[in-house]
């Protein structure tokens, strides 16, 4: 079988990847172990607002927004001595019927078209399953498990196996990108190495059918936390009626999955007693963890997602991490595999993932530490009725909602991130401005995400970014003929934009954004050589080795 990308993993991670190269037309074939249809695990419950924005471009969004919680159910998180006791504190989120609406919150009024979507993956993944396999050019094989692969001057051979019938089967490439999870036999076979703290903390989860629980709970919220001396933990509602998926969060160093009784801890949590009936659907223990690959690539070969970088789950940003991988690494391999860039180019996308996954990391396992240190700390009077329990009540509830809001409603995560070291960005001097978990500075400083703005027919500037470079000129005056010379006659797709009369951000007239949003260039005019910044663009001034 032959084929141009090879994708191992069909979970967000790996589909994202082979939809987005499969519309740039490029062929892709993914392997996935498991069969048609059969529902991955509940892990994650999050799409941020990146993301969305991503599969918006991927003409997917509305069917995403479609699925998951009930369109009126709470999105809000919860914080509770138990999922059905006192109340301390709420984030507000807007339901996904209001989720385009709603103004005045502190997860409202993002700068995006999309902002984030609260699904769990088992509603995920069906939507992009079903989206990819309408696509042509792409092919997914089920039951099918990746073995190992070589790398030849032209191409990879990898050999992957049908699980049913035990068939043996080649596979031609010009690339492989590993999309297999933590344990990428992809992340193996090229000696990448994952490195920093293996082990952050232990999570005892359980996804149950509890039809009695929504009744108990006087406001159900998307996400519930449980804040108590016995045992703290999260509830999260995965069909808003009946399913519940319950992380017991084990703070202690000396307990284990085996040492935990799953069934107290679960009915501290939810603060029901030993009548309350429920159904354990599955058992889904983790453990939370930072670590990165030190290399992303080894010649043809890729990892993304899970099998490039594992962290604490916080903000949502493992999987939306990944899914950030898959679209900086489809327009890449398009540029080269369409001829319209140099086989360098390829180079840009561990120079620019890894230091921002590591950074983002960071972010995370922060996150865990001050959110450990408050769960280990619950006062005994937290329970306590009277008005010595309503002030600790008060102090805990606006702690955890301090603390906490800044991962739930993550601006500066989604928008603030920006790629500084690219060897495909023509920076020029400024630097970028910084950015927390929550909040950002929109900057059109090279490596950026170019700031959002509105068209004159009011779609957002992101709807008109072509698949290769778009030029968005703030003053239709300047004359921009010369790039688009330069651009076209490399066979570069490229596009330009016209904003309506407005402040340009940091008062260039000209940004020059890649498909991917982020700015590659600006200037209040062409460079006296557009042909040189073309070539930067496309890879042509470094030198790679696919050693």
């Amino acid at each position: 079988m032959k084929t141009r990308v090879f994708v191992v993993g069909a979970g967000p991670v790996g589909l994202t990847l082979a939809m987005d190269l499969a519309l740039r037309g490029i062929s892709v074939t993914v392997v996935e172990t498991r069969a048609a249809g059969e529902p991955p695990s509940v892990k994650c419950n999050h799409v941020s607002s990146r993301s969305m924005e991503i599969f918006r471009r991927l003409g997917l969004a509305q069917k995403l927004r479609d699925a998951g919680l009930p369109a009126d159910y709470p999105n809000d998180c919860s914080y509770r001595t138990t999922a059905t006791g006192i109340e301390l504190s709420r984030i507000p989120i807007p339901c996904r019927r209001d989720r385009y609406t709603a103004t005045g919150g502190p997860d409202t009024e993002w700068p995006t078209a999309e902002p984030p979507h609260r699904i769990n993956q088992i509603y995920m993944e069906p939507v992009l399953f079903a989206h990819a396999a309408d696509i042509d050019g792409l092919q997914i094989l089920n039951r099918t498990a990746f073995e190992d692969f070589s790398e030849g001057h032209d191409g990879i051979v990898a050999t992957v196996r049908n699980l049913d019938t035990g068939t043996a089967l080649q596979i031609h490439a010009d690339f492989i990108v590993g999309c297999d999870g933590a344990r990428s036999l992809v992340r193996k076979a090229i000696d990448a190495n994952l490195q920093g703290t293996p082990i952050i903390q232990r999570v005892q989860s359980t996804y149950i059918h509890a039809p009695g629980l929504l009744a108990l709970m006087d406001q159900p919220a998307w996400m519930t936390l449980s804040l108590n001396p016995r045992r703290c933990g999260t509830v999260v509602a995965i069909d808003g009626r009946e399913k519940w998926l319950i992380h017991n969060h084990l703070n202690r160093e000396d307990e284990t999955f085996e040492s935990v009784d799953r069934d107290t801890s679960i009915r501290a949590i939810l603060g029901v007693g030993p009548d309350f009936e429920y159904e354990v659907l599955s058992k889904e223990d983790w453990v939370g963890r930072r670590l990165v690959a030190d290399r992303f690539r080894k010649g043809r070969a890729f990892i993304c997602g899970d099998a490039a970088h594992l962290w604490m789950p916080y903000a949502g940003y493992g999987m939306n991490a990944g899914i950030a991988d898959a679209t900086n690494l489809a327009w890449l391999l398009a540029a080269y595999l369409e001829g319209w860039a140099d086989i360098a180019i390829l180079d840009a996308y561990e120079a620019e993932r890894l230091p921002i996954t590591e950074q983002v990391s960071r972010f995370a396992m922060d996150m865990a530490g001050k959110v450990l240190s408050q769960r280990r700390t619950v006062p005994d009077e937290i329970e306590q009725p009277g008005p010595e329990g309503d002030a600790v009540r008060k102090q805990v509830g606006q702690a955890a909602y301090d603390l906490n809001v800044q991962q739930y409603c993550c601006a500066g995560l989604n928008f603030g991130y920006f790629y500084d070291r690219s060897p495909i960005i023509a920076y020029d001097g400024a630097e970028q401005p910084g950015f927390t978990m929550a909040d950002f500075t929109p900057s059109s400083t090279p490596g950026c995400r170019l700031p959002f703005a509105k068209l004159a027919d009011g779609r957002p500037v992101y709807d008109a970014l072509g698949p290769g470079y778009t030029l968005v000129r703030y003053d239709p005056d300047v004359a921009v003929a010369p790039l688009t010379d330069a651009m076209r006659s490399n066979g570069v797709p490229f596009d330009i934009v016209d904003i309506p009369p407005a402040q340009p951000p940091s008062g260039h007239k000209l940004i020059l954004a890649r498909t991917d949003q982020h700015v590659a260039w600006r200037g209040d005019a062409l460079p006296d050589d557009p042909a040189h910044l073309v070539d930067k663009l496309l890879g042509r001034s470094f030198n790679l080795s696919l050693g």
